[in-house]
């Protein structure tokens, strides 16, 4: 075999490989894996701001009270009450932005009132002081929550997206009856195209099948276990 026929023979399971790679159903569960980790980030990135602006709400609800006291106590509510309600938003659209539905306008609007309830008790008392550091500290970590439950949505719509180019853009494979060629099936050609005379090597295989170099030596030893079987 020269090297043109080797090269020719390394090509063509290089694209079987590709078809495989590339098949609709390889990349979809490829895009969950990564809708997996966007979600996990996100989502830790989302509750870990809130958890650092609960001590904030809670400092702002409970000010002018004594430590320990009920209403000091009942402040620690307020902060929950507010992310509980994003939170519960956010897991909603988790399941329309996958499959692509559009929500009421109520939505959108009762996301940005928690988020705006949000910074606002987190940043009164930094305002009221007028410290500039402060106000800074105090608005990043609601700032940083409000963009990613803006951009969570929109990347878990576009994964979808992905998705659906992918299927869109299915390679041509060969196939038999409408279906993948299966070992089964490049076993039957061979069978089909031997003859006694023939010695039954991966190379001949593939000239008679046209499978992949990965896949002939299996055929070639099945096929010669049945030959010798006969």
């Amino acid at each position: 075999m020269n090297r043109a026929q080797r090269l020719a023979q390394d090509a063509a399971e290089a694209a079987e490989v590709r078809a495989y790679q590339t098949d609709p159903d390889v990349v979809a569960l490829r895009i969950e894996r990564v809708r997996r980790q966007v979600d996990w980030m996100c989502w830790s990135g989302i509750v870990l701001g809130l958890a650092f602006t609960m001590t904030n709400v809670q400092g702002f609800a409970s000010a002018g009270t004594r430590p320990g006291s009920l209403p000091w106590l009942a402040a620690w509510v307020l902060d929950p009450t507010v992310s509980l309600v994003l939170l519960a938003i956010l897991r909603a659209e988790q399941v329309t932005a996958r499959y692509q539905v559009k929500t009421g306008a109520w939505v959108r609007r009762a996301k940005w009132f928690t988020l705006a309830a949000t910074y606002v008790m987190n940043t009164w008392t930094s305002f009221a002081a007028g410290e500039a550091a402060s106000i800074v500290l105090h608005s990043v970590p609601p700032l940083v929550v409000f963009v990613a439950v803006e951009a969570i949505t929109d990347l878990r719509d576009k994964l979808t997206d992905a998705v659906l180019v992918a299927a869109e853009r299915r390679p041509v494979q060969q196939e038999t009856g409408g279906r993948r060629v299966l070992f089964a099936d490049y076993l039957a050609i061979a069978r089909e195209m031997w003859t006694p005379d023939v010695e039954i090597t991966p190379a001949w295989v593939r000239r008679a099948t046209g499978c992949s170099r990965g896949l002939s030596p299996r055929l070639a030893r099945a096929l010669r276990a049945e030959v010798a079987h006969d």
